[in-house]
Formats: structure tokens, sequence, C-alpha cells
């Protein structure tokens, strides 16, 4: 059986206000065409499939459309996706009985029996081709507690590793998703768009997947292993949500297993993301213009939306409007787009008065 793993799409995020939609257009064509190239027969989707629980028409229209193309060009394909914290678990899961008909199972509600008790058998959803997916969606504090007791994540996954063996011990593979921080994954310290911990839910250790065939992990937009387990996973984010994440590695992984032998290989596909962030620095403002005046100026025939997009950060004496006002007008005629522009006060005119608001946001009390 082959599974690609993917998570993080954030569909409607704007970049510093510029529109994304045509990059995630042109990620979902490349997936559609790795689907279809590589004969995949489960995708896995790990959650925040938006970037806001109140999506716009035009992102859920570019969702709904991916979902309608990939399972006509591929009728056997079986989607799978859960809900991120980003999403909105309800309203991802509210088309389900149009979805079911299309091979499309998503899960986002913790649902419970009559007793107050967790359904758990909900988040076990069998594979066309053998084996079994437990699809568990970002899991609240309140998600957790149950009529008869208060569940942890770990033990979240632990009843539905159980009842699993219960209902069919010799299932293989069992596929694990989840949309959580597991302890021992990398997080860049200066990196905004990734929350490690969210509620009271800090991050789990990764001993709670042994067991499971593989883990397709969501939240983190790193691509790695967790505690350098090949098949614990996070996939990333196919775009960079912030500058810091501009030297990630894009993509999804194409899980391979073999029930014969009862083997697992990953693959990582790499998807080259249209839009480039890059960032200027230079020592005072003439530094930066020479640094503007080497970059391509626009001919007309460039395609707004996929123009690179840049960071400035300029050194200086003193804080001046005029030096941004400066910056705005040298990259007007140029084939790029603006994020932010920083003024850094040289640290040799800098009291300990003077801190800049990038410094006071990581102070410690």
């Amino acid at each position: 059986m082959k599974i690609i793993h993917t998570a993080d799409w954030h569909l409607g995020q704007l970049f510093y206000n510029y529109d994304r939609s045509r990059e995630h257009e042109m990620f979902l064509q490349w997936l559609k065409s790795q689907i279809h190239d590589n004969a995949v027969d489960v995708l896995l989707i790990a959650g925040d499939v938006f970037d806001t629980q109140n999506p716009s028409a035009a992102s859920q229209s570019i969702y709904y459309h991916f979902l309608r193309d990939v399972t006509y060009e591929n009728p056997d394909l079986q989607v799978i996706v859960i809900a991120g914290n980003h999403d909105s678990a309800g309203r991802l899961e509210a088309p389900n009985p149009l979805l079911d008909a299309m091979n499309v199972k998503v899960r986002g509600v913790v649902r419970r029996n009559a007793d107050g008790a967790i359904d758990f058998d909900n988040y076990i959803v069998p594979l066309n081709r053998g084996g079994y997916c437990v699809a568990v969606p970002y899991l609240r504090q309140g998600d957790l507690i149950s009529a008869d007791n208060n569940h942890s994540v770990a033990s979240f996954y632990g009843q539905l590793r159980s009842r699993v063996a219960e209902l069919h011990p010799d299932a293989w593979p069992v596929i694990a998703m989840g949309h959580l921080y597991v302890a021992g994954a990398k997080v860049l310290a200066d990196d905004e768009s990734e929350n490690i911990f969210i509620g009271n839910l800090q991050g789990v250790e990764s001993g709670i997947f042994d067991g499971f065939t593989y883990t397709a992990l969501g939240h983190l937009h790193r691509r790695q292993l967790v505690d350098d387990k090949s098949v614990v996973r996070y996939a990333g984010a196919p775009l960079p949500m912030s500058f810091t994440e501009r030297h990630y590695d894009q993509g999804v992984e194409l899980i391979e297993t073999d029930s014969g032998a009862h083997t697992v290989s990953v693959t990582s596909l790499h998807f080259d993301a249209p839009v480039k962030l890059h960032s200027i620095e230079g020592n005072n403002l003439d530094e930066v213009i020479q640094k503007i005046d080497e970059l391509p100026a626009k001919d007309g025939s460039e395609d707004e939306s996929l123009l690179p997009v840049y960071d400035v950060t300029v050194k200086v004496d003193a804080y001046s409007s005029s030096v941004k006002d400066s910056v705005i007008e040298a990259l007007a005629p140029k084939a790029v787009r603006l994020a932010k522009i920083s003024l850094q006060l040289n640290s040799e005119v800098q009291s300990s008065s003077d801190i800049s608001i990038k410094e006071a946001e990581t102070m410690k009390p």
C-alpha cells in the first residue's frame, strides 16, 4: 500500500497581507500529480487544512475543488482528514454525508456515546486495502474529559491502540494520525508561526505511538522525524509560514507498506515553493539601497502573486521615518514584494533603555 502524508496547508493564510491562493493552488496541483504518478492508495491530511476557524469562501473552494478532482481522477483513492488547532472541527465535518460518498473521511469533533463516554470506535477508520487508521483530531483539554474519567492524550491513543487489537488482532498496518506537539521534535526558538504548547497539552512523549506502523503528525511546520524514529514524522507545511521557515524543506512523505514482510519505507517528496522569501540587512541605509539596486526590475510580465517577498532590516543611529520611505521608494520599480522594514539601533549608540519591539517580545522575566 502507498500512502502520502501531508499537513498544515493553512489555506487562506495572508502572508503580510499578500494572498497565497495561487501558491496553494500550485501545491495542490503538484500533490495531485504525485498521487497519480505514484499510484497512491491513501492520502492523510494531518490537520490545519485552513488558517482560521472561519475560512473564506475562496479558500474553502480551493479545498473542495481539490477533493473533488483528486477523487475523480483516482477512483480508488481514500482520503483521511483530521482537524488541527486552526480548523473549526464542526465546520470541517459538516459535509461528511457528501464526503463519505467520495471516500473522504473527516474526523474533527470528539464524539461521545449516550453514557457520555468517548466513542473511540469513531476514530478507527478501515483502510480500503487492509489495516486501519487511528484518525485523532487536535484534542483540546475539554475533549479529554468524559463522564467516567479524565483522559490524557497518551491514554486516548493507548485506548485506541487497545481497541484495534481487541477488534482486529491481526490488523496490519495500523496508522496513527495526530495534530499536536510531541516532545523530541525540533522547533527554532525564534519561529513565531509554531505554538509548541497549547492550553495544558504540553507535549507528549513519542513512546505513545509505539505499536503503530506509522504515525502521521501535523502542527509543527518543519518536516522531521521525532526522536530519530523513522516511522513517527511531521510532514511539515508545504509553504513557509514565516521568514524563519524559508530554509525548511517543503513537501510530503510517501509511505510504502509491505503486508507480507511487515516492512515500512518512507520517501520524502520535495515541493519547490513558488514564492521565495529573502532578507536584506545593512549596517546603514546606503548599504541597503545598494543591495536593492542589484535586484531585478519589473518588466510588466510578472505574475504579482508569485513575486519574491523581502524582509528589510536597516541599522540606524536614530529612528527616522524617512529611512523607511527611502527603502520603499527604492523597492518600487523592482520585481519584488515588501513584507516589512525593521530599523535596528546601532549598538554603540544604544542605551540600556533603548530596545526594539522584537527585543521586548523576547525578554524573560
